[in-house]
């Protein structure tokens, strides 16, 4: 027979290893009541105040029509081309780095010389296999240049109009006489080709 205090020698491992958990548990929530946020998980797994601070932040974006509002003569043209759906800020910058309150506050870069280029291979580029090659037309460069017989050092605004690229293409086979797009009209015609 073993004596009494026997047991107890042995079970006291248990007992601390259970003492520090209920007090890790205890500072643990004394520590999430006094740093979490009261909104927390009112809406969901974030602070509900946030919504409120990110609705008092001045508007950076706007839509096509607070562009275009400005630039009518662009606004034909862009609204008549297969960029109609792409934002204005996709290419130029923030609305709210061009105009505050109402009134020009700086001018918009312009694009020049290969970030041309840069800037159409974003959305252009064969590479990117993301894009949908239904709706988006897809080149690589330089084989697209090469295959329409130009230099390859070509930008892409030499032959295309920037805010509707089928426009020059399109007036220029025209003038010459031919039709819009042979293969396309053979094919059924091409989604990107349609306006």
């Amino acid at each position: 027979m073993q004596p009494s205090g026997f047991r107890a020698k042995h079970n006291t491992h248990v007992l601390r290893v259970l003492i520090v958990l209920v007090v890790l548990g205890v500072a643990g929530g004394l520590a999430r009541a006094l740093l979490l946020p009261s909104s927390f998980g009112k809406y969901g797994h974030y602070r509900a105040d946030a919504v409120r601070e990110e609705m008092r932040r001045p508007l950076r974006n706007m839509t096509n029509e607070s562009c275009l509002a400005c630039h009518p003569n662009i606004k034909k043209i862009h609204l008549a081309g297969v960029h109609r759906t792409v934002s204005c800020e996709v290419c130029h910058s923030a609305y709210a780095d061009h105009i505050a309150e109402g009134k020009v506050v700086a001018k918009m870069p312009v694009r020049r010389g290969e970030e041309i280029r840069t800037l159409c291979l974003r959305c252009h580029n064969r590479i990117i296999r993301a894009r949908p090659k239904e709706s988006i037309k897809m080149i690589a460069m330089p084989d697209h240049l090469e295959q329409k017989g130009v230099r390859t050092d070509h930008l892409c605004n030499q032959c295309h109009h920037v805010h509707a690229p089928l426009k020059w293409i399109r007036e220029a086979r025209a003038a010459m006489g031919l039709p819009e797009r042979p293969q396309a009209a053979a094919e059924g015609g091409v989604s990107w080709m349609r306006d």
